[in-house]
């Protein structure tokens, strides 16, 4: 069963992303920060990530946006503040779609969520700085055995997943 971690908007934590990284080094495929790390494209905490830059970010040699495949799913990451991920994410989903991906991961507005519309599934994961609309610091993990059966599960900085933040949907 492919696992994808994902996390956005660490503001300049170092330690918490080691940290949460390391936890789950043995169990998942692939590794993404949605932005706002605030840390250098080569910063040893975020080795094994696929990252983008966000509005907070300095380093240009981050990428906008990187899309990708694991496994059977085909991925589109961007921070969502170029996409205007406060107010819709249509734009966003448009983009999702010119490059063929069925799920959307971005973050920029720190809060924990995921939604199907349509044939693509979006995935912000919160942050785990700076959380707002609840008071747990969170990232997410996503795992599917098929295109029927995807599980988006909310995690705390302990890696305790978080009561009420789970999602399963199908993307068939």
């Amino acid at each position: 069963m492919p696992k994808v971690l994902i996390m956005s908007d660490s503001h300049g934590w170092t330690e918490e992303v080691a940290e949460i990284r390391d936890r789950h080094m043995e169990e998942v495929d692939q590794f993404i920060h949605c932005g706002d790390s605030e840390l250098d494209a080569d910063a040893p905490e975020l080795e094994q990530f696929m990252k983008v830059a966000g509005n907070c970010d300095l380093d240009s040699r981050l990428p906008d946006e990187s899309y990708f495949s694991v496994g059977s799913l085909d991925f589109y990451v961007a921070h969502g503040h170029m996409h205007q991920v406060k107010s819709t994410l249509m734009p966003l989903s448009y983009r999702a779609e010119e490059v063929g991906a069925q799920v959307v991961c971005f973050g920029h507005t720190h809060m924990a969520g995921a939604e199907r519309v349509d044939n693509q599934l979006f995935i912000n994961p919160g942050s785990i700085r700076l959380p707002r609309g609840r008071r747990e610091h969170t990232y997410a993990i996503l795992s599917w055995e098929d295109k029927g059966n995807i599980t988006v599960e909310f995690k705390d900085l302990d890696g305790k997943t978080v009561e009420g933040l789970v999602y399963q949907t199908s993307l068939n």
